[in-house]
């Protein structure tokens, strides 16, 4: 069924996040408390708050915000088909969502519009949505899901995809791309990375070039699953 879906409708994306503090003790202390309250069973005498604050701290949308979105379309053009990159990121959360939902409400608001991410469902959705409601922004209506029916819900997930009613496993972006025989740029930092580099570094540059390379690693994975050919690397555009 994925031959069917019109690519000119598909906005994919892809998130990179940070812990709202670098270090565990420097959280005001009702946060620390609240965040030991969410991890109490995962604490152990092998693993500290502190270490699962490491860990966790930015995957928690309650204890972490985005850094940067960046989001990728799909062109056919006379020549071929192309892929065009741009991507939303600053150090002030509110002012990257927003800039990201004028995007989806001038471009990607009516029900036949799609997003895709891999692992997007259970992550990259429902932190954006957080996020945004933690900074009094309304939501989109692409995102906003509530009271929906689940056939009327216009996301792809490449990992749900993957799975085909599977609810065992967890497949990796990497993975999947390895499999697949799509090739994939070797980075100088992994998402385990990113906190480092953008609280150490001041580097978010380096990180929007990180989160871009993922969005073109889920573009192609998305075109081989659906049986077309890859995009050529040429054919790729950063704005």
């Amino acid at each position: 069924m994925l031959e069917k879906v019109s690519l000119e409708k598909v906005l994919f994306l892809d998130i990179e996040t940070v812990p709202q503090t670098y270090q565990f003790p420097e959280l005001a202390d009702e946060t620390r408390h609240l965040f030991e309250m969410k991890t109490r069973f995962m604490q152990n005498e092998e693993k500290s708050f502190e270490q699962l604050y490491n860990e966790r701290g930015g995957i928690y949308a309650e204890f972490g915000k985005i850094v940067c979105i960046s989001v990728g379309f799909v062109h056919d053009t006379r020549t071929g088909r192309q892929i065009r990159m741009k991507s939303f990121y600053h150090d002030d959360e509110a002012t990257l969502l927003k800039q990201f939902k004028n995007l989806l409400d001038d471009r990607y608001n009516t029900p036949y519009h799609i997003l895709c991410g891999h692992n997007a469902k259970e992550f990259d959705f429902p932190y954006i949505c957080r996020r945004m409601l933690i900074n009094g922004i309304k939501l989109p209506a692409v995102l906003d899901i509530a009271g929906k029916k689940p056939w009327e819900i216009s996301h792809l997930d490449t990992m749900e995809l993957w799975k085909f009613g599977d609810y065992k496993s967890f497949t990796s972006l990497a993975l999947m791309c390895h499999i697949f025989n799509i090739p994939t740029p070797k980075d100088d930092i992994s998402g385990a990375d990113v906190a480092r580099v953008y609280f150490e570094e001041n580097d978010l540059e380096r990180i929007k070039v990180y989160c871009e390379k993922d969005v073109v690693a889920l573009i192609q994975l998305f075109l081989r699953m659906r049986g077309d050919e890859l995009v050529d690397d040429s054919e790729v555009h950063f704005s």
